[in-house]
């Protein structure tokens, strides 16, 4: 079959790579100049590591992504340090990542402690989640963890990530940050470029044909083939497609799906995501790497220290730091300059170290995605539209089809693994 991919992230690179080794003729188009997608890299000229535009990391549960990793031959780059994840609370950082970490936290009582670890516990037992995601998370979460300790710690974490929408979001959604969440973080010696390169070598010896700079402007039924109209006016002929981009960008690419799986496709909601990364010549923090922050206390949502969980060594001495947002398209900061963004996001860094000071950045970079987090309401699995699509040989494979994991290397690896063994299921036609 010839099979043609929208789309070079981990999803797209991983159905090519299944898809070519069956033995099928698979074209990739990728709109903008590099493989990846969310996981992508940039490099300095001063680093031997390439660095994520978003923050990454894996967790031990991840058995899609390790599976891959084995079968690439790259199961030995990726290693597992233990980084200390954090909330910040009344102008201090305490862990909160283990069952120790809960029981020596400040601003708990013993018996909401005791509460909190049991409803923990629960989360990573229980695999019920249909049930879950009939309840919003803060209604779940005030009669089982109590009103202090949900007010304490998890709404303004919610309120952080889903600004306009927190009391909307399902616990399923919750269920799943902690189900398979493990203490140990995964990453790759040499970043997640290693995955993105291995895929795409793998592939390129198999026959796929990656193209960049080739952005796709519609999809069409064309009888028992579909044509796929890039941005030069040429049209490319496919007995299957697999489009990777958001809900609302698919509508646009293929005006001809029936309506009520558009309409599906138009309700799926989603956030964008920014990151402000700054190269800065010292330590900022004093060993944390992921620091969950409060809504209206800081302009931005987390504070990542990439460097207290990979050596800095490896950025030519540069501390790695991450700021962190989730704005949707429409609001301020999703178009604010970069300097707009220096002014208003560097005067909070002194909160986490006094001694702060600009001159101690010695470069930063501004990268933004449109389409980044889905926002996943009550029963949002009755609204999720299928991968198979109703126009014959056109699958969607988008975040918004990983529920209720939340979006991340695993599930799109996952993905790509389903649209692929659903094509393989299905070449054969009447």
């Amino acid at each position: 079959m010839r099979i043609g991919i929208v789309g070079a992230g981990i999803t797209g690179l991983t159905a090519a790579y299944r898809l070519s080794k069956a033995g099928h003729q698979v074209t990739v188009l990728e709109s903008g100049e590099r493989a990846g997608g969310l996981a992508r890299t940039f490099t300095d000229e001063r680093w031997q590591w390439p660095l994520e535009i978003f923050y990454h990391h894996a967790f031990t549960s991840d058995k899609a992504l390790l599976d891959l990793n084995a079968e690439l031959g790259i199961q030995d780059t990726m290693v597992f340090p233990q980084p200390v994840t954090a909330i910040w609370q009344n102008g201090t950082m305490n862990a909160f990542d283990s069952p120790l970490a809960v029981l020596r936290y400040p601003y708990l009582s013993f018996p909401d402690k005791m509460r909190v670890g049991l409803t923990t516990l629960y989360l990573r037992i229980t695999k019920n989640w249909r049930a879950l995601e009939r309840v919003t998370a803060e209604q779940w979460l005030l009669r089982y963890i109590g009103p202090h300790a949900y007010h304490t710690l998890w709404e303004p974490l919610l309120a952080n990530k889903f600004p306009r929408a927190y009391k909307e979001v399902n616990m399923a959604w919750f269920w799943a940050r902690l189900h398979k969440r493990s203490q140990r973080l995964g990453y790759y010696t040499g970043s997640y470029q290693v995955l993105v390169d291995a895929l795409v070598a793998r592939s390129n010896a198999l026959g796929v044909d990656i193209r960049f700079n080739v952005p796709v402007v519609g999809i069409e039924s064309r009888g028992k083939e579909l044509g796929v109209r890039i941005s030069q006016g040429e049209e490319m002929i496919f007995e299957s497609v697999i489009s990777t981009v958001s809900p609302q960008t698919m509508v646009r690419l293929a005006p001809g799906l029936p309506a009520e799986y558009a309409d599906k496709l138009r309700n799926l909601r989603s956030l964008g995501a920014l990151t402000l990364i700054l190269a800065v010549d010292r330590r900022v923090t004093e060993g944390f790497y992921w620091i969950n922050l409060p809504r209206g206390q800081f302009p931005f949502l987390a504070f990542v220290e990439h460097t207290n969980y990979q050596p800095a060594d490896h950025y030519g001495g540069d501390h790695i730091l991450y700021l962190g947002d989730y704005p949707e398209p429409g609001e301020p900061h999703w178009s604010a300059s970069k300097e707009q963004l220096m002014e208003e996001f560097l005067p909070h860094i002194v909160k986490f170290n006094p001694k702060f000071e600009r001159s101690w950045i010695r470069k930063s970079w501004l990268f933004r995605e449109e389409y980044a987090q889905p926002v996943p309401p009550v029963n949002h699995s009755q609204g999720i539209p299928a991968v198979q699509t109703p126009i014959e040989g056109l699958y969607l494979a988008s975040m918004s089809q990983v529920y209720p994991w939340d979006r991340g290397t695993n599930y799109a690896v996952e993905l790509g693994e389903q649209v692929a063994g659903m094509i393989l299921k299905n070449q054969v036609r009447p």
